[in-house]
Order: structure tokens, then C-alpha cells, then sequence
């Protein structure tokens, strides 16, 4: 039909312009232009960004712990005898050296002597439920194989119980108490690795008074498996 050219736009809709072929004609042809620049510097940016991520240098990263551990108490209160322990820490390292956890532990049969000693406990049992800070350096790094040496301390609750033979009394506490300790992780993957360490724990006086260190007090060491994330 005289006066109408028909123009096809790659990507657009069909237009139909009566009249005004040269100045429709000029905009399509800057259009396809346009388009082919811009999948020119899109794929630079592509190139550029793929290059940038390889070489970047790895960011340092936070790690969250589980151990579950066992162990043996001894010392202070434990008068000479040594008695089997278990329990389990949660934590957190951040990607310097400080870092937090929650400890606790259970030793079951903590006042009694050996099964040829007469005493009359028929039962007893030590609690310790702390919340520490660590301060512990990543040797050789926060991935793969490494080792943290580190030292910890807190505060938490000391809870102790004794039952004697045929239910003549019942006896138990909950004190304040502290611990404080050293100990290390070693890590032969990313996620496993083996931690052990020994810790002194020890009961406030009564808080509401003074702040000194109670007469309940004893040693604690553990070994575990440590689960890293």
C-alpha cells in the first residue's frame, strides 16, 4: 500500500508507519546497535567479575564447635579418689581469637570412696554448668588441618547431691561457682578433629556478701571428638 512501510524491530512488536520510512528506519537501526553493545559490555562485566572472585584473597570465617567429652575428676574435694566424668561443650571462635562456649559436666558417684570402703552414701553426683570465654589461636588456619591451642575461664552453677543408705538424708546444694582452664584442638579435616583439656572448678561464697572463692573445689580432664561447622 503506497505510504506505508512495515518495520520488524528484533524483540518488539511489528509497527506499521504510513508515510515515514526514513525517520522510523534511522531509530530501528540504533536500536540493534545498542542491544549489541550492551551484550558486549555485559559479557566484560561477566569476565571481569568471574576474574575477581578467583583472585580475591579467602575471607577469614567464624566456626561453631560441639564436643562431646569424657574424662575423670580429681583433686580438692574428690579427697584422693578419682571418679568418671562426662558431659559435652557447645561453642563459637569468631575468625580472630576470641571466642564463647557452654560447658557442662556430670560425675556420678563424686563423694564416694572405692567398693571396699565403708561409708553410708548410697548415691552422689556433681553438676557443673558454665559459661566461658576462650581466647585460643588458629595455627595454621581456620580450614582444613590446623591446631588452637587456648585458655578459658567462667562462671556458671556448681550442683551437688548425696543420698545415704536407706534414705536417712538427702543432702545437695547450688553454688555459684567459677572455672578456669587450658587445653587444645587439633583438626585433621575441615569438620572432625580432637580436642582435650583440664580445668579447675571451684564455688563462690555466698554472692550476696563478698565475691571469694568457696571450700568446694576440684580438677577436671576430658578428651573428645570436636564437630566444626
Amino acid at each position: 500500500m503506497p505510504g506505508f512501510v512495515l518495520y520488524v524491530v528484533p524483540g518488539f512488536v511489528l509497527y506499521v508507519v504510513p508515510g515515514f520510512s526514513r525517520a522510523v528506519s534511522e531509530p530501528a537501526r540504533n536500536v540493534d546497535c545498542s542491544l549489541s553493545e550492551l551484550e558486549e559490555g555485559m559479557k566484560k562485566w561477566v569476565l571481569i567479575a568471574a576474574l575477581a572472585l578467583v583472585l580475591a584473597p579467602s575471607t577469614a570465617r567464624a566456626d561453631w564447635l560441639f564436643t562431646p567429652n569424657i574424662g575423670t575428676t580429681f583433686g580438692g574435694a574428690t579427697n584422693g579418689q578419682e571418679h568418671f566424668t562426662y558431659g559435652a561443650a557447645l561453642g563459637w571462635m569468631g575468625s580472630g581469637i576470641l571466642g564463647w562456649e557452654a560447658d557442662l559436666s556430670y560425675t556420678p558417684e563424686f563423694f564416694e570412696g572405692d567398693d571396699n570402703d565403708f561409708d553410708f552414701i548410697d548415691g552422689s553426683n556433681v553438676v557443673s554448668a558454665m559459661f566461658n570465654a576462650i581466647v585460643g589461636v588458629p595455627v595454621g588456619g581456620q580450614l582444613g588441618p590446623g591446631f588452637r591451642p587456648y585458655v578459658t575461664g567462667g562462671i556458671g552453677m556448681l550442683q551437688s547431691e548425696i543420698d545415704s543408705d536407706d534414705e536417712l538424708f538427702n543432702v545437695s546444694s547450688n553454688d555459684w561457682g567459677f572455672n578456669l582452664g587450658a587445653g587444645a584442638m587439633g583438626f585433621a579435616t575441615d569438620h572432625v578433629g580432637f580436642r582435650g583439656d583440664i580445668r579447675y572448678n571451684r564455688s563462690f561464697e555466698d554472692l550476696e556478701e563478698t565475691i571469694d572463692a568457696g571450700s568446694f573445689d576440684f580438677w577436671r580432664a576430658t578428651a573428645g571428638l570436636t564437630f566444626r561447622w
